[in-house]
């Protein structure tokens, strides 16, 4: 059967229209039509319609971690131990309930894919759980109950630093992050299936390079090489898998990179084969010239998380400058100290703003660009309303005390997430009105992070 949902305004690929009608069946857009006004039976979507946002990157579990890491100030390194002490707690049952809820949070956000950059795969020290997948399927299975699409981006992580004097053995609740080497890492993986060859509908799997300190470089090729050489019946490139790393969040690891390598992280990378149009490198805040040059040549995605990099205290990275030489760009929420991905696109133009003294230096065209990358995790048929699209949309209120006379064109530099009001997914109707379809998120989030977190934490 088709539905057809109405929208008195909605960006598509040719420009923001008034009176637009969507058809859909199937979960496929099979006709925009604007200049339409309501029929009888429609889905009236209020305000300005958009189409589904991506969440390019993600740690679900760091969700246990909102507004728990501020004394004292900090450091990255200091949060870090924070996150460890979460992740050494986490079990399947745990790790499903926490992930259901921040998927949902994200869903009411009007996220309908998230990249999930999961490296928590093993049990306490790093003993196997008799399904060494069963982590990574308690993500699936969350994302499935809250509605929206996964991209799993199952992480190559094994060792435990890099400094000057080499790689550091992994330790504590780092051990549960290893497969002891890249080909290990590998065979786990291939166990996991998609839609692309009859997994979930829901699902797609890519891989991620934690970092060039978590992976030696003699294994980085083999990750790059099995995403891009798998069979796929569809999909991207040619094994049709993303692949994501983390890539100079800090300048410690860029010094560790040239002391070790004589190379930055970004040359590391080209020097292994592993820059392409289908990597992702996340951050990418304190690159050399020649390393933007290297990711635009290559086309590759830069994946900035505003919102964690200012919670962090990592810097301002160079989104236009990386624009500018070819690359493409993507959001993601990262650690979630914000899950707003109308904020993180407002904050990649006003934090270059602030760095540049420069207004403008993204167009409301080019933001929604970046919050609507479904491309770069895997999903090309996702981020457009228009005829063959996935049908994914999300109605952003335009009558709210934040919302209140805007332009339409606009809206991104204006809304927040407490501003969308529906959410479709695939054409399914995941958020109405500003509810999930689970009920109280709030509630789900309470329950799922008491149970991770010590009252002294």
């Amino acid at each position: 059967m088709s539905t057809a949902f109405h929208a008195r305004h909605a960006h598509l690929p040719t420009g923001v229209a008034a009176d637009v009608r969507i058809t859909v069946e199937d979960g496929r857009i099979t006709g925009v039509e604007a200049g339409i006004p309501p029929q009888d039976g429609d889905h009236r979507l209020p305000g300005v319609v958009l189409p589904g946002l991506a969440n390019a990157h993600s740690h679900a579990f760091h969700r246990a971690l909102r507004g728990r890491t501020h004394h004292g100030g900090g450091t990255f390194w200091s949060w870090r131990e924070t996150m460890y002490a979460v992740a050494a707690r986490l079990d399947p049952d745990r790790y499903l309930a926490l992930a259901r809820a921040t998927y949902a949070e994200m869903a009411l956000a009007g996220i309908t894919a998230v990249g999930e950059f999961h490296y928590l795969h093993h049990g306490p020290g790093g003993k196997r759980y008799m399904d060494p997948n069963v982590m990574g399927k308690a993500l699936v299975q969350a994302a499935a109950d809250a509605g929206i699409r996964l991209t799993l981006l199952d992480t190559c992580y094994l060792v435990g630093g890099l400094d000057g004097a080499g790689h550091r053995e992994l330790e504590g609740p780092q051990l549960r992050f290893g497969d002891g080497d890249a080909r290990t890492w590998a065979l786990r993986v291939d166990d996991l299936r998609d839609h692309t060859d009859g997994g979930p509908a829901h699902l797609r799997v890519g891989a991620a390079i934690h970092s060039v300190r978590a992976v030696p470089r003699d294994q980085l090729a083999t990750v790059a090489s099995w995403a891009r050489t798998a069979p796929r019946t569809s999909g991207r490139g040619e094994g049709g898998r993303p692949v994501h790393v983390h890539l100079s969040e800090q300048p410690a690891e860029n010094d560790a990179c040239l002391a070790a390598h004589g190379l930055t992280p970004t040359g590391l990378l080209e020097a292994e084969g592993v820059l392409g149009p289908d990597l992702s490198a996340v951050h990418a805040t304190h690159l050399t010239d020649e390393d933007v040059a290297l990711l635009g040549r290559h086309r590759s995605y830069a994946c900035f998380c505003p919102t964690t990099e200012r919670d962090l205290a990592d810097g301002i990275g160079p989104a236009r400058a990386l624009r500018d030489a070819g690359a493409r760009l993507s959001l993601g929420s990262d650690q979630h100290a914000v899950i707003d991905l109308l904020e993180e696109a407002r904050a990649l133009e006003m934090h270059e703003r602030l760095d540049s003294l420069e207004r403008g230096r993204f167009t409301p065209v080019d933001l929604l660009a970046a919050a609507t990358a479904h491309d770069s995790i895997g999903w090309p048929d996702a981020g457009r309303i228009e005829v063959g699209a996935r049908a994914d949309l999300v109605a952003v209120r335009d009558d709210t005390v934040r919302t209140a006379g805007t332009d339409p064109g606009q809206v991104v530099l204006a809304a927040t997430a407490a501003d969308v009001d529906t959410v479709v997914v695939d054409g399914r109707v995941v958020v109405q009105d500003g509810r999930h379809r689970l009920g109280d998120v709030g509630r789900l989030l309470s329950e799922a992070i008491h149970r991770l977190v010590a009252p002294t934490d």
